[in-house]
């Protein structure tokens, strides 16, 4: 039986807290600096359009100090988001997350998620 590691961990406890927990004063422990600002407008913003937002990790792979990460999402449409004003839409969406990592903390993100098509469920709530 193998240990998951560190790098690992803290993408998964990145994942638990700061997203499906909404734990924005944990973004300061787990991300350097430079990228605090954003991740916090960024969990606010999505917990604001989703409160009861939830992220699993389907795939997490690590090279090195390079983690890659498929996820996916499931909310539930109650405030505003990206414009469009509640519709009570169950949404689904999905992505793909890179991370790079030093001295225990995230230090750069690159993600890609599908944003059109989680536009396209909440417009469709619209009718």
């Amino acid at each position: 039986m193998t240990t998951e590691s560190a790098n690992k961990q803290l993408i998964r406890r990145m994942v638990a807290e700061v997203f499906n927990a909404g734990r924005v004063e944990v973004i300061d422990e787990l991300y350097v600096p430079k990228l605090t600002e954003g991740v916090k407008a960024l969990v606010t913003m999505l917990r604001s359009g989703f409160p009861d937002v939830t992220m699993e990790i389907e795939h997490l792979i690590e090279e090195g100090d390079k983690l890659a990460c498929r996820w996916n999402v499931t909310g539930t449409h109650q405030g505003w988001f990206n414009g469009v004003p509640p519709t009570g839409v169950r949404a689904a969406w999905s992505g793909t997350s890179m991370y790079g990592v030093a001295d225990g903390k995230i230090i750069v993100v690159l993600s890609n998620w599908d944003l059109y098509g989680l536009l396209r469920q909440l417009r469709a709530g619209m009718r």
